[in-house]
């Protein structure tokens, strides 16, 4: 039989309702101030600094990115035979129009992306019509990843 409650039994179950829900809020908020804290940031892996006059950015890497990236270098040299600048081919990004780079490591942990002009490739190697001067250290391994890093996160 379907009868009407009593008005007891509405503050009855009003009285549970009530319950459950102080009841529920006080475990949410518990398990909330039960939550372990995060570590201490140690801030992001690079700094981006626009390049004055340029449309470049100085990338500044903490030491656990450099390792983390697992950089390697190289130095530009100069051919014996020609007198053209050469650079490790595995050195080389080419932009989305073509336009060909390298990153310049100036010193420690700082990488900037340089233009250069690639005359030809000879196997593992690309000669150089321009580029930066020769005893430049320039990134061989982990390019990519300086590239993707100064274009997501630059403004």
């Amino acid at each position: 039989m379907n009868s009407p409650q009593s008005p007891r039994g509405n503050k009855v179950s009003t009285f549970i309702l009530a319950v459950f829900v102080t009841v529920l809020t006080a475990v949410s908020a518990a398990g909330c101030a039960q939550a372990p804290e995060a570590a201490p940031s140690e801030g992001e892996p690079a700094e981006i600094a626009e390049v004055p006059g340029t449309d470049l950015h100085r990338l500044t890497l903490t030491e656990h990115a450099v390792e983390r990236v697992g950089i390697e270098t190289a130095v530009i040299a100069v051919d014996p035979q020609t007198k053209k600048l050469t650079v490790p081919y595995g050195a080389i990004l080419y932009d989305s129009s073509g336009k060909a780079w390298v990153y310049a490591n100036p010193e420690p942990r700082v990488y900037v992306r340089q233009s250069i002009t690639v005359q030809r490739i000879n196997g593992d190697v690309a000669v150089l019509t321009d580029g930066p001067p020769a005893g430049t250290v320039v990134v061989t391994t982990g390019a990519e990843e300086l590239l993707g890093t100064e274009f997501d996160t630059a403004e």
